[in-house]
């Protein structure tokens, strides 16, 4: 097993995006695990399988929570989790995004 994590931030805002719900999938399987970022935009998945997973993120639902208009419903990460730990961060603006493995 592996572990693995996810930042997002707000990059239009410049600050953490908390309250965003993510789902994690690993690729094959339907059994999801859903999760929302706590103050400082981060989730701990803990133990994972290594190998592809999708990780959802509801940015429609987070921006029109704040009343914010975006062009993203979701953002979905089709990702492979190494056999170490894995952090995927997410820089999420409400018509631009970036992802990147982060450490």
């Amino acid at each position: 097993m592996s572990t693995a994590s996810t930042h997002v931030l707000d990059a239009a805002r410049g600050l953490p995006a908390a309250g965003l719900a993510v789902t994690l999938v690993p690729t094959g399987s339907t059994t999801e695990r859903h999760a929302v970022t706590d103050d400082d935009g981060r989730i701990s998945w803990g133990e994972v399988t290594p190998g592809r997973h999708v990780l959802t993120f509801a940015a429609g639902d987070w921006f029109a929570a704040q009343d914010r208009e975006t062009f993203f419903g979701q953002v979905v990460l089709d990702v492979v989790l190494g056999a170490d730990h894995t952090h995927v961060a997410l820089l999420l603006s409400p018509f631009a995004y970036t992802t990147y493995r982060g450490s």
